[in-house]
């Protein structure tokens, strides 16, 4: 299987090529000493065996840096202390001098093979942070969850150089996007995504419950639960991922679950951005037949109760349009009721709580019974809570227009609404209207 980018590098190895070009670093380093040495004695020649030694650290790894350390000492002891050409050293001051180099050689390789290490570290980090920002950039730029899960699947694919496929569903999974060769799921594949979905846990292949799938399924996990579910799978059944990059894996899958939950929020705000608008519209249409519709219906009926008075027309014909104008005006209040702007909470004034959902109103918790013409001017004055109605409106809208002058029909009702519901309830605004007050007047 081909490392994927941004795997940690292995310490290399020793190896025989790299022994050999140390030794001959070696060679090198003593015949440079054997020429220094009669005109500038020994003591400088020492500093010819360092460069083999950093070599060694830099680009054969810790041990062979260790070795070239111990084989520098010996070879500066062997050609250039006395007695020469032996392991042997006489000389207190060449003594103090193979333990300094020997001191140094070690300290110098353990710090060059420390250095190498910690920058491939870096490297790989940087890598990796790079890879999952990348990953990021392109799941921001999806606008919905299909293009998400495609750019996912790709993505993932090409980092662990295997196939992917992304699943979702509840109750009935199914997959949303795969890479080119992924057809389509077995039932074995789907049941096992299915547990994933279900229980959040990584399943499938060379994992629990994968004996009848290619597929290791990973759960995409968001603060709503499982989102969705990534497949991994290679052609040569090998495991997609290996222990040491599963970090990374779950990196990039928490990248993917922001992305689908923002790609859900965004979609949830479409539509409630299309359902305000659609409320809107249709309570304005309900405005509308409520202020220019009734008032013209109330017209018809009292013609037609004039006509009925005076003995004109057909009598059974008068009847049959009276009635259906009655039920066209109950229709169009019925409709009028149905104002989409304002919720289904009672408008509550004191102890009074008037719920015009359900058309009924109590006082201290105990329902109170009203008629209906005074359950009508309650729910007109609910309705427009803290608004001044003038007296005309009212009339209109409760008694219909032929009575838009008859104040004492108005005035009775709101007296025995205050009878029942208390002073307080509804305030008079002399010569004008009557007003239901707001909360924040009481």
């Amino acid at each position: 299987m081909n490392p994927g980018p941004f795997t940690p590098a292995a310490p290399p190895r020793p190896t025989w090529l790299g022994a050999g070009a140390v030794l001959v670093m070696f060679a090198l380093a003593t015949a440079a000493g054997l020429a220094m040495a009669p005109r500038w004695e020994s003591f400088p020649v020492v500093l010819v065996y360092l460069p083999p030694v950093l070599a060694a650290a830099a680009f054969a790894g810790r041990w062979l840096a260790l070795l070239a350390a111990v084989a520098a000492t010996l070879a500066y002891n062997f050609f250039f202390t006395e007695p020469y050409y032996t392991l042997l050293v006489h000389d207190t001051g060449d003594i103090v001098t193979v333990a300094m180099l020997l001191l140094v050689a070690l300290v110098t390789s353990h710090l060059v093979t420390s250095l190498k290490a910690q920058g491939e570290i870096a490297a790989f980090h940087a890598g990796r942070n790079a890879t999952i920002a990348g990953f990021a950039r392109r799941l921001l730029s999806c606008a919905d969850e299909v293009a998400i899960a495609e750019v996912a699947a790709g993505e993932l694919a090409r980092i662990f150089d295997c196939h992917a496929c992304v699943v979702c569903g509840v109750g009935e999974v199914r997959m949303i996007a795969g890479t080119a060769g992924v057809g389509r799921l077995t039932a074995a594949d789907l049941a096992v995504a299915a547990g994933t979905l279900e229980h959040g846990v990584t399943a499938g292949r060379n994992v629990s419950g994968g004996s009848l799938t290619d597929w290791q399924f990973h759960p995409v996990c968001g603060a709503a639960g499982t989102l969705a579910a990534v497949g991994l799978a290679r052609s040569d059944g090998m495991v997609p991922v290996e222990a040491e990059r599963i970090s990374l894996l779950e990196n990039l899958l928490d990248q993917v679950a922001l992305a689908l939950a923002r790609a859900r929020l965004e979609s949830a705000g479409r539509e409630n951005v299309v359902l305000r608008e659609r409320d809107a519209l249709r309570s304005a249409l309900l405005g509308s037949i409520g202020s220019d519709v009734r008032p013209h219906l109330n017209s018809i009926a009292a013609g037609l109760r004039k006509l009925q008075r005076a003995g004109g027309g057909d009598a059974e014909v008068l009847h049959e349009v009276a009635g259906e104008a009655a039920r066209l005006t109950g229709f169009i209040d019925n409709l009028a009721d149905l104002d989409l702007t304002q919720n289904q909470d009672p408008v509550t004034v004191g102890a009074v709580a008037i719920d015009l959902y359900r058309r009924t109103v109590t006082l201290g918790g105990e329902p109170v019974k009203l008629t209906p013409k005074e359950f009508a001017v309650l729910a007109e004055l609910a309705r427009n809570a803290g608004r001044v109605l003038t007296h005309r409106y009212l009339l209109r809208a409760v008694w219909g227009p032929a009575h838009e002058d008859h104040v004492d029909y108005l005035r009775v009702a709101v007296s025995a609404l205050r009878k029942k519901l208390g002073e307080g309830v509804i305030l008079n605004e002399p010569a004008v209207g009557y007003r239901l007050p707001v909360q924040s007047d009481q």
